[in-house]
Protein backbone atom coordinates (compact mmCIF):
# COMPACT_ATOMS: atom_id res chain seq x y z
CA UNK A 1 0.00 0.00 0.00
CA UNK A 2 3.19 2.23 0.68
CA UNK A 3 4.42 2.00 -3.07
CA UNK A 4 1.00 3.89 -3.96
CA UNK A 5 1.08 7.05 -2.11
CA UNK A 6 4.90 7.22 -3.40
CA UNK A 7 3.41 7.77 -6.90
CA UNK A 8 3.01 11.11 -8.02
CA UNK A 9 -0.57 12.82 -8.53
CA UNK A 10 0.35 13.76 -12.18
CA UNK A 11 0.36 10.39 -13.20
CA UNK A 12 -2.66 9.25 -11.26
CA UNK A 13 -4.27 12.30 -13.72
CA UNK A 14 -2.96 10.90 -16.47
CA UNK A 15 -4.06 7.62 -16.12
CA UNK A 16 -7.60 9.01 -15.03
CA UNK A 17 -8.03 11.06 -18.65
CA UNK A 18 -6.20 8.08 -20.52
CA UNK A 19 -8.92 5.81 -19.58
CA UNK A 20 -11.93 8.12 -19.69
CA UNK A 21 -10.41 8.86 -23.37
CA UNK A 22 -10.03 5.25 -24.31
CA UNK A 23 -13.66 4.85 -23.28
CA UNK A 24 -15.22 7.60 -24.99
CA UNK A 25 -13.75 6.48 -27.80
CA UNK A 26 -14.72 3.50 -28.10
CA UNK A 27 -17.96 3.94 -26.94
CA UNK A 28 -18.47 6.19 -29.63
CA UNK A 29 -16.81 4.28 -32.29
CA UNK A 30 -19.47 1.34 -31.27
CA UNK A 31 -22.00 3.49 -31.27
CA UNK A 32 -21.59 4.36 -34.76
CA UNK A 33 -21.17 1.03 -36.28
CA UNK A 34 -24.31 -0.17 -33.95
CA UNK A 35 -21.71 -2.87 -32.07
CA UNK A 36 -22.83 -2.86 -28.01
CA UNK A 37 -21.76 0.31 -27.51
CA UNK A 38 -21.85 0.47 -24.16
CA UNK A 39 -20.15 -2.34 -23.07
CA UNK A 40 -17.28 -1.17 -25.06
CA UNK A 41 -17.24 1.97 -23.38
CA UNK A 42 -17.65 0.42 -19.93
CA UNK A 43 -14.50 -2.06 -20.75
CA UNK A 44 -12.75 1.04 -22.38
CA UNK A 45 -12.26 2.79 -18.81
CA UNK A 46 -11.29 -0.33 -16.91
CA UNK A 47 -7.44 -0.61 -18.78
CA UNK A 48 -5.65 0.48 -21.31
CA UNK A 49 -4.81 -0.46 -24.43
CA UNK A 50 -6.45 -3.79 -24.05
CA UNK A 51 -9.93 -3.34 -24.49
CA UNK A 52 -8.83 -0.85 -27.43
CA UNK A 53 -6.93 -4.07 -29.07
CA UNK A 54 -9.19 -6.40 -28.64
CA UNK A 55 -12.44 -4.06 -29.96
CA UNK A 56 -10.04 -3.27 -33.50
CA UNK A 57 -9.11 -7.50 -33.45
CA UNK A 58 -12.71 -8.06 -33.35
CA UNK A 59 -14.84 -5.32 -34.42
CA UNK A 60 -12.43 -2.66 -36.62
CA UNK A 61 -10.62 -5.38 -38.56
CA UNK A 62 -13.54 -7.67 -39.91
CA UNK A 63 -15.35 -4.86 -40.86
CA UNK A 64 -12.72 -3.42 -42.88
CA UNK A 65 -12.32 -7.23 -44.29
CA UNK A 66 -16.07 -7.18 -45.80
CA UNK A 67 -16.06 -3.97 -47.26
CA UNK A 68 -12.84 -5.13 -49.10
CA UNK A 69 -14.48 -8.43 -49.37
CA UNK A 70 -17.58 -6.44 -51.15
CA UNK A 71 -15.30 -4.09 -53.22
CA UNK A 72 -16.10 -0.95 -51.48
Amino acid sequence: MNELQDVPLWIWIVVAVCLFLQGNLLFRDAKRRGKMAWFWGLWGITGVPTPTVVYLLFVVLPESRRRGANGK
